[in-house]
């Protein structure tokens, strides 16, 4: 996924925590959902990271040999320019791209619809 199309501000923006809960009722869940989301595209974006830096490692023992790959520079740059995850997760959520469910809410409809009626 490319993160820099996303509409997500690189800086940190103040918002209102009733339009965060409108889809939940609650704003701890909604952090949580928020949270859940950019714990995912940390590790996401760090792995893709490592895939792009690991074709510059040089396996030298040697400590004297340092070189400065300009390209890695920029790669580099690159990911430290991105938004971070959390305004990342938190664009998503309120555009309503991030798909979230709550299986204790869904266990209990499962059980009110599969109770059997009570006969007397």
């Amino acid at each position: 996924m490319d993160y820099k199309k996303s509409k997500a501000p690189v800086n940190t923006v103040t918002r209102n925590i009733m339009d965060l809960a409108k889809d939940t009722d609650n704003i701890y869940e909604s952090v949580a959902i928020i949270s859940k989301r950019a714990n995912q595209i940390s590790v996401q974006i760090k792995e893709d990271l490592s895939k792009k830096l690991a074709e510059f490692a040089s396996y030298n023992d040697s400590l004297e040999e340092v070189f400065e790959n300009r390209e890695q520079i920029e790669i580099s740059r690159y990911y430290e320019k991105l938004p971070k995850p959390t305004l990342l997760a938190t664009q998503e959520f309120v555009e309503d791209k991030v798909y979230w469910r709550d299986p204790a809410k869904e266990s209990q409809e499962v059980q009110t619809f599969t109770e059997e009626p009570a006969y007397d």
